[in-house]
């Protein structure tokens, strides 16, 4: 079982704590990784981008010249594709990205992203997440007593307003509820620092 020491917001250790094998120590999937971030950013797109086609722009009603005679190639409308100002060839239209993934490879993924974190001794485990004010000043320097100032996760195990906005502003980093963890984002932030009441809600569910 892996165990990791628990630090305060000062950056002191002030207990152990003893993670879930079924959880923190799972066999890291790359393949299913990567099915679910693809997925997740698919899902991200709005898929609303749109071109005219030479059926859909105005003018070219007429044809421009006759068909022979001229010594110039055919034309039928100034609006096809090699016109200036005609229609797109084969360009974007609205569609749906979507892409579904079952739930027992969302929690494949899920172990397998935090089992990562483990690994490369990127999971930083805090006693109690709080501040008392709005102030970022406090949020950077709670991050760099723990050594996390060069990009973090940070999770709750409920929504903290005073958290959010306190750490909203620094670069690199981004906070959210233990209900919203994300697969893409465990990867994507150098470091995950997780409380220790949301790490015991992480391991009820998938434990």
């Amino acid at each position: 079982m892996p165990k990791l020491n628990v630090l305060n917001m000062q950056g002191q250790s002030c207990g152990e704590i003893v993670l879930s094998d079924e959880v923190f120590a799972a066999e890291v999937n790359v393949s299913v990784l990567h099915a679910v971030v693809r997925a997740y950013l698919l899902n991200q797109r709005q898929g609303t981008q749109s071109t005219l086609t030479r059926s859909e722009v105005s003018g070219g009603g007429r044809k421009p010249w006759r068909q022979k005679g001229t010594g110039r190639a055919r034309q039928g409308s100034t609006r096809a594709p090699q016109w200036t100002h005609g229609g797109i060839a084969l360009g974007p239209k609205p569609r749906c990205y979507r892409v579904s993934i079952n739930k027992k490879v969302k929690r494949i993924a899920m172990k397998s992203a935090l089992s990562s974190k483990v690994n490369d001794a990127e999971l930083i485990v805090i006693d109690n997440i709080a501040f008392e004010e709005y102030k970022t000043k406090k949020a950077v320097e709670f991050l760099k007593a723990i050594g996390a100032e060069n990009g973090a996760l940070i999770v709750t195990a409920e929504a903290d307003a005073k958290v959010y906005r306190s750490a909203g502003n620094i670069p690199g980093v981004k906070t959210a509820p233990v209900n919203a963890l994300s697969v893409y984002d465990i990867l994507k932030y150098n470091k995950l620092v997780i409380a220790k009441d949301a790490l015991a809600k992480l391991e009820e569910v998938y434990a």
